[in-house]
Order: structure tokens, then C-alpha cells, then sequence
């Protein structure tokens, strides 16, 4: 009997223990349901840059699948496109195109190795090409999502890239505004209301060893170019306050351009700050999800893609410059020591071209293609080295899946971004202006042959996946909150509602100076008095013995 009650027990222990289990998993999924519940969200991703729209499009088909409504509207056709995704396509006019191609094209034939120089001395062109975007803001499709009463929304994910005009969008359809950037917080920590710390976080085009302090040489000139991106960005502003102006007029509804910031919810940025640096402090409202664009498993490749790859006994190189350099860009000699280096190889390549009836030569060892799934190839085990431009999302991905590169930057951040990524041991970087066959070719070899570099990024790999949640986890859970609170006012640092002197306490300063000199007025004054009636006292004693003195002579 005892063992009958004690096997009833164990049993009916088992028993409330899966009923607790099984009752754990329902909330749970409850959870997942309530927090998946259809939002309506509106994408507005008007960059020119393909890769910008790369990392932009990674978001709304996160969303999508999460079970949100989600519409986007874009100038570039999509790389891809989510089944249940409503794509709005605002084409631009060949003009636009031709002016964007134009600054492209100029910059290609510049020495863009200094970032800094490179930035002002693109401004004019790319304000030009940028401004382009407020036309979208005029037609009448994207007029329609506010002017429609059909149409509501709950949230506006903005793809920003010097186009802040764009967040009077949120205001029009009065809901909470979200942003997405492909660079780290230093270019729009400002508006959210991070400090800025010069002394120890570097400007966005600046490098230092991860961790380690600031010498004062690398103090000096980070304020140097803390302040040079500072002006930029005032530029830039202000050709975009005119196009606001131009947009918008006098619309009562709408803030003063200056204002327009103060109704952003949260900005996420395409950084992770803990494995990449610089460690900077960061408002709540600042969220990191470095690598959004990484499938938590690569999709199959082409066919055509997975046959060449598995023919490659040595491995395979992946060249790609991007997707705004076009062949029409490059100069002929360059794209020919190139051809000349890579069909030289034992490995295998694959090169983006993009105008394949006109190819830089033929070669059994490299195969062409106008698209590249590149997350999808960085993750395949025979990839052994990227060639590359050194553009934000390709430098992650590569660094995500471990694998070393060659960096021929061109222009913006590709720069510096290909001095941090050689500066980490991930790789070497070249000039592609000044590009010769045998500084290519050793180039290559140094990568391939000498495994530190391999190493160093599968073990900064490891660091940048080693998070709570993953990127895709880290951007629903807060969009969610955002719609879930109604836009989250309270994540809002109060500096993004003071003014510049409020915010930096001049005006404390300034009373305390005029305390002080107040003080040492009165001061001043009272000892000046003082000093008077001791003289005055001093003078009448004096005079009260001289004439003491006189009398007892007389």
C-alpha cells in the first residue's frame, strides 16, 4: 500500500509538474501572440544607397513575419521583397538618378583615403542629390497615406540618411516615430540626446584601440573632427530646413524644422558598440542592433552559385564593391589589373558586374552575376576572403560569419571603416584609385595565406554574437514596446526638449560669473571704502599730530 501511494504520488507529481509545464508554454505562446498582434507599420526608406535598403528591408520583413502590417515605401526596387509586405514604389526621374550617378562617378576619381576631406568636399553634390528626396514627400502616393481617411497607421520606421525633413510624415499621420540608421550613434546621438564626450568616444571617421585612452595628440585631433562633422551636419541641416520649407510652406500642423526630432520614440543604429567600440554612453533611447541584416540561417543559394562553390578544392573569393558602384565608374586599366590578378588564382571568385553582356574578361575560375546573395555566400564554408568596399553592412556580415578581407574603399564611411577593419587584424586595405596589379595580388596572398587574419575575426565573431538577444530579437522587443506605449515619451532623455544653453547649464554658468563678479564688485568697493576711511582717518591723525606738534614749537 505504502509503494501504491508512493508511486500515486511520484505520478500525480509528474502529472502537476508537465500540467505546469504545459501551462508555462500556453502563456508563453500567448505572449507571442498578444505581442505579434497586427501593428500597422509604415516603412519610409527613401535612400538612394541599395545597401542602406538592404538593412532597412531586413527590418520590415522581421516585422512581417513577426505578424505585423507592414507597408514600405522606397525609390530603388527591393532586393527582395516579403510576401506580406505592401511595397509603395516612388520611382525617381532619370535626372535624380543621373545627378546621384554624377556624384558616384566623382567620387570614384578621388583620393577619398582621408574621410574628413572627402566629406567636405562632397557636400555641395550629395546635399544636391539628397535633397532630391523631399520629392518624394510631394507625391501624391505618399500624400495619400495622410491625406486618406482609410489610412492608419501605428507606428513610422524612417531609413535615415541626412533626410530628417521626412520625420514631418510621423506628425501628419500623428503617431510615434522610430528611426534606423546604418551608422553608429555618434552621427545622430546629438538629436537623441547622448553626451558628447570627446575626450574618450572617437568621431565617427576616427579610430582608437579599443578600450584603451586617448592619448592628447588622438584628444586634439578627435575635437577636431568632432567639430568637423559637427559643421558638416550643420550644412547639411540647413539645406535640409530649406527643403522643408520648400515641402511643407507655412503648414500649421507641423513643428518648426528644429522641432521635428522631439517626437522620435527611439533610433536604431546598424552598431554594437560593446564588440565593435567605442564604448560610449547611450541614452535608453539609443538601441544597437549591429548585424539585423544576418539570417539566423543563410537562405540556399542560386544554383548556379552552390555548383561553383562546391567545385572549389582551394576555397573561393567573393569580390563585390557594392551596389552605387557601377562599371561606368571604375576606369578601364583598373577593372583590367584586377581581371588580370584574380583569373590568376587557384580559388575560385565570384564578382558582382553589373552590366554582364560586357565583362572584364573570361576566366573558368570566376563566375559573374549582377546579384549576389552576399549574407547568404559570406556564410558559406568556402568563402575564404572578401573583397570588398568596405561598406558598413558588408564589413559586418563578413565579420559576423568570420571571414577575412581585402578592403578597396571608395567613398562616405568606407574609409574608416577600412582602417578600423585592418587596424583589428581582420585584413588589408588598398586604394582602388591607385590600385597596381602586384600591390593587388600580394594583397591577396597576405590574407589568404597568413591565417591571423582569419583568427582575429573568428574571434571577434564569437564576441559579436555573444548577445542577450539576438539583433532581430533586440528590434522587435522595442518596436513593440514603442507601439505598446503609445511612442514611450518616458525613454526620452529631457535634453531633447531644453535648449542648447539649458542643456550645457550656461545659463547656471552664467549667473554663477555674474554672482561672482558681483561679489568681487561689492568686495572691490567695500575694501576701496574702507581703504578711503583709513586714509581719511590715517590723514586726520597725521594732521592731528602736525598740528599738536606746531602748537607745542609755537
Amino acid at each position: 500500500e505504502t509503494l501504491y501511494n508512493n508511486d500515486q504520488y511520484i505520478c500525480s507529481s509528474r502529472l502537476s509538474e508537465m500540467a505546469g509545464i504545459l501551462k508555462c508554454l500556453a502563456l508563453h505562446i500567448l505572449a507571442i501572440i498578444a505581442g505579434a498582434h497586427g501593428a500597422d507599420i509604415l516603412g519610409l526608406f527613401t535612400s538612394l544607397s541599395p545597401s542602406h535598403l538592404v538593412i532597412q528591408m531586413s527590418m520590415a520583413r522581421i516585422l512581417a513575419e513577426r505578424g505585423h502590417n507592414v507597408t514600405v515605401v522606397t525609390v530603388l526596387e527591393p532586393p527582395f521583397l516579403h510576401k506580406d509586405i505592401t511595397h509603395i514604389l516612388v520611382p525617381l526621374e532619370k535626372d535624380d538618378l543621373q545627378a546621384f550617378n554624377s556624384v558616384v562617378s566623382g567620387l570614384t576619381k578621388t583620393d577619398n583615403t582621408n574621410a574628413y576631406a572627402s566629406m567636405f568636399r562632397s557636400v555641395r553634390q550629395m546635399s544636391e542629390a539628397f535633397s532630391k528626396m523631399g520629392s518624394v514627400m510631394k507625391h501624391q502616393t505618399v500624400r495619400n497615406l495622410y491625406e486618406h481617411p482609410d489610412n492608419r497607421f501605428d507606428l513610422l520606421i524612417v531609413g535615415y540618411f541626412m533626410n530628417s525633413f521626412q520625420l514631418a510624415l510621423g506628425y501628419k499621420l500623428k503617431i510615434p516615430i522610430v528611426v534606423a540608421l546604418s551608422n553608429p550613434p555618434s552621427l545622430l546621438g546629438d538629436v537623441l540626446g547622448n553626451p558628447w564626450e570627446v575626450s574618450y568616444v572617437s568621431a565617427m571617421h576616427l579610430t582608437n584601440d579599443h578600450g584603451s585612452p586617448m592619448g592628447f595628440g588622438k584628444r586634439f585631433l578627435n575635437l577636431l573632427g568632432n567639430l568637423g562633422q559637427r559643421l558638416f551636419m550643420f550644412l547639411i541641416e540647413y539645406r535640409n530646413a530649406r527643403t522643408y520649407r520648400e515641402i511643407y510652406g507655412d503648414d500649421p500642423t507641423l513643428p518648426s524644422y528644429g522641432d521635428l526630432n522631439k517626437n522620435i520614440s527611439l533610433v536604431f543604429f546598424a552598431s554594437h558598440g560593446i564588440s565593435e567600440g567605442p564604448i560610449r554612453p547611450n541614452v535608453p533611447a539609443v538601441i544597437e542592433v549591429g548585424g539585423i541584416q544576418v539570417k539566423d540561417r543563410p537562405d540556399p543559394l542560386p544554383r548556379n552559385m552552390a555548383e561553383f562553390l562546391l567545385e572549389a578544392p582551394h576555397g573561393a573569393i567573393l569580390l563585390s564593391l557594392g551596389s552605387n558602384l557601377r562599371k561606368t565608374h571604375l576606369k578601364p586599366d583598373t577593372v583590367q589589373k584586377m581581371f588580370n590578378v584574380v583569373s590568376g588564382l587557384r580559388q575560385k571568385v565570384i564578382w558582382k558586374w553589373d552590366d554582364l553582356e560586357n565583362k572584364p574578361g573570361s576566366s573558368e575560375n570566376i563566375l559573374y552575376s549582377k546579384w549576389l546573395p552576399q549574407d547568404d555566400l559570406l556564410a558559406h564554408p568556402n568563402i575564404t576572403l572578401f573583397i570588398t568596399h568596405a561598406g558598413k553592412g558588408g564589413v559586418t556580415e563578413a565579420q559576423f560569419h568570420g571571414k577575412p578581407m581585402l578592403a578597396l574603399p571608395v567613398f562616405g564611411d568606407q574609409p574608416s571603416n577600412a582602417d578600423i577593419m585592418q587596424k583589428q587584424g581582420f585584413g588589408l586595405k588598398q586604394s582602388l584609385l591607385t590600385l597596381e596589379e602586384g600591390s593587388f595580388r600580394n594583397g591577396i596572398r597576405e590574407v589568404l595565406e597568413n591565417p591571423k587574419y582569419a583568427r582575429a575575426v573568428r574571434s571577434f565573431s564569437t564576441l559579436y554574437r555573444d548577445r542577450p538577444m539576438s539583433a532581430p530579437q533586440t528590434f522587435i522587443y522595442w518596436v513593440e514596446y514603442v507601439i505598446r506605449h503609445r511612442g514611450a515619451q518616458h525613454l526620452q532623455s529631457p535634453v531633447v526638449h531644453m535648449s542648447y544653453i539649458a542643456a550645457n547649464n550656461f545659463d547656471v554658468y552664467a549667473l554663477f560669473l555674474v554672482a561672482i563678479a558681483a561679489t568681487c564688485f561689492i568686495i572691490k568697493l567695500f575694501i576701496g571704502v574702507l581703504f578711503k576711511k583709513v586714509k581719511g582717518n590715517l590723514k586726520q591723525t597725521q594732521l592731528k599730530k602736525k598740528y599738536k606738534v606746531n602748537k607745542k614749537e609755537n
